[in-house]
């Protein structure tokens, strides 16, 4: 497991009220493109993201630059497609690069209306080309804990799904005790079996399996089946999970989003 650390180098917020509650969407975003890569929809996409009103937003397949894309696709945005996405509605952001190619490169990221302290990108990519990462971001939430993020996309491959999961608990081991971990993304564990790795863990739990008894359906967007994308918490409750399945969500991507209260 390799590791990339960075640190934003914001000030704590030591004297502002404690916050108990927390807006978290995630969304695999696809690129900025639709499924099939049929249409590029960044902007449209940017307007659905502000307009659920999340404190925290989770990220995959996120571009970081595209030279090709940027010279073929008219109104391509001069900043990467996660700082286009921020906008100045969340004003911290981090990025971790996962896939390199000629043309540019792509990976998870969050966006954040308060400050990321520090953020680290982890490789769990296993073999092969398919590249994989953990985004690990501290947010100085007020209150008595930093509040840590975990952004996750995982292998299409099981083996190498339940080798990340191993690294995922591995991280979440290393966390102070108390803290709040909010963990979101695509894990791409189509079979579940990666849910019941992580259910071994008492101290974890997935947001809609709790609420409604399983896990959300959200892929593919337009007729979702497999239960691809999930929120699970720690040392924190969860409120009213739902998924925005609804337009302009089904033409945004080839995933449905999720959005959750976090109860701190």
């Amino acid at each position: 497991m390799k590791l990339e650390a960075s640190s934003s180098g914001f000030a704590t917020v030591d004297q502002a009220p404690a916050v108990h509650r927390l807006r978290v969407l995630t969304v695999n975003t696809h690129k900025g493109f639709t499924a099939f890569n049929r249409r590029f929809i960044l902007p449209e996409l940017r307007e659905a993201v502000r307009s659920t009103q999340a404190d925290i937003v989770f990220l995959q397949e996120v571009l970081g630059s595209h030279d090709r894309h940027a010279a073929r696709y008219p109104g391509w945005s001069q900043t990467s497609q996660y700082e286009f996405l921020a906008d100045s509605m969340w004003s911290d952001f981090a990025y971790g690069r996962n896939a390199v190619y000629p043309d540019g490169h792509h990976g998870n990221a969050l966006l954040s209306k308060y400050p990321i302290i520090e953020h680290r990108n982890l490789d769990v990519s296993i073999t092969g080309p398919e590249r994989r990462g953990l985004l690990h971001c501290v947010l100085d939430v007020p209150g008595p804990h930093q509040v840590h993020a975990i952004c996750v996309h995982l292998s299409l491959l099981e083996s190498h799904r339940q080798q990340q999961l191993q690294l995922l608990r591995r991280l979440l081991e290393s966390l102070p005790e108390g803290a709040p971990v909010i963990i979101a993304g695509d894990f791409n564990d189509w079979k579940l079996r990666g849910n019941r790795t992580l259910g071994l863990r008492n101290d974890l739990h997935e947001a809609f399996e709790r609420h409604h008894g399983h896990l959300a359906r959200t892929y593919p967007a337009r007729m979702p089946l497999l239960r691809l994308d999930r929120i699970y918490l720690r040392n924190a409750q969860s409120h009213a999970p739902q998924i925005l399945g609804h337009k302009p969500w089904t033409h945004l991507s080839d995933h449905l989003p999720l959005s959750v209260e976090v109860k701190l």
